[in-house]
């Protein structure tokens, strides 16, 4: 496994299966005193150039959990790429911290913090990809359906970074992704690509959301207007309107179907209420496991 979590790519399908047996195994584990000495006497730098919920509350119990420390630096605390390099943010922190995670606008400045860091780095969510949540979707899936290899998933709505690390997930997993997004508004090309090379699994971009659906095992939606495309907000809604995940649209999917969406939600726009609160929802379950999933990321990188 590389030293730095960056892409979703940078794992193989063995060392995510072997990631999400030992977060299973933690998940169970919760309570265990034992678990409270694997990180123990370790600190982590968390980067927050965007606001969270989920990731600074999953990153800071997950070091407490396994009896560390999480250090909560926002834009306002540190001169990312402005006062200070990235590059010196980097080279400093590595003296300071045992590791590094940042929720950053920019792929390039993780990247970079990457590059000069002598520490391990882990992408929380960049513009282009969200490897960490990507993990506790797959820990999702496998929980309610046993199996990776297979699944039929449709992503409907924004092929956003979220989108681009499911992409390359499901390549490396053997799984079958249909993505289902406006014209105009559909995964990056890069990531089409990487995912043919990597191989295992089938990725096919469609317009129809209804073709997308259809014998679904998992349906996968997020915001139409991510952070930082709130000047476009009003364009976006329009051009999703037809995207939503709403009780017809369930009704292509298998019966046997599950609903995912990242969080946070804006009920009534990618989503309904029912669907949303209804049995098929496994958004809460995928919401914890940001917690166990990330907690054996941390243990397979910071424990050497």
């Amino acid at each position: 496994m590389n030293l730095n979590l960056i892409s979703i790519a940078d794992l193989s399908s063995e060392e995510i299966l072997a990631i999400l047996d030992r977060a299973d195994k933690l998940k169970a584990r919760r309570n265990d005193a034992a678990c409270r000495s694997i990180l123990a006497g370790k600190s982590l730098a968390t980067i927050f150039e965007k606001p969270s919920t989920r990731t600074r509350v999953s990153l800071e119990v997950a070091m407490t959990d396994l009896g560390g420390h999480a250090l909560y630096l926002s834009s306002k605390d540190i001169q990312l790429g402005r006062g200070e390099t990235i590059a010196d943010t980097a080279r400093v922190l590595s003296r300071l911290v045992h590791g590094i995670a940042a929720r950053v606008y920019d792929h390039s400045t993780v990247e970079e913090l990457a590059r000069h860091a002598t520490v391990p780095v882990i992408n929380s969510l960049s513009d282009f990809e969200h490897p960490c949540q990507i993990l506790a979707d797959l820990m999702t899936m496998r929980e309610r359906f046993g199996h990776l290899e297979g699944l039929k998933v449709a992503w409907v709505g924004d092929g956003n970074n979220v989108c681009n690390s499911t992409i390359l997930a499901a390549a490396l997993m053997g799984m079958e992704m249909r993505v289902a997004s406006p014209p105009g508004y559909g995964p990056d090309r890069k990531i089409l690509d990487q995912a043919d090379s990597l191989g295992g699994g089938t990725v096919i971009v469609v317009t129809d959301p209804v073709k997308a659906a259809r014998g679904a095992d998992v349906v996968e939606t997020d915001t139409w207007v991510s952070m930082g495309d709130e000047a476009e907000a009003a364009k976006r809604v329009e051009a999703f309107g037809r995207y939503q995940v709403n009780a017809d649209l369930l009704r292509h999917a298998s019966d046997d179907v599950i609903v995912m969406h990242c969080l946070p939600a804006h009920r009534g726009q990618e989503i309904t209420d029912d669907v949303m609160d209804g049995p098929r929802s496994a958004i809460l379950d995928e919401s914890e496991n940001r917690l166990h999933s990330v907690k054996a990321v941390l243990e397979k990188l910071m424990v050497r």
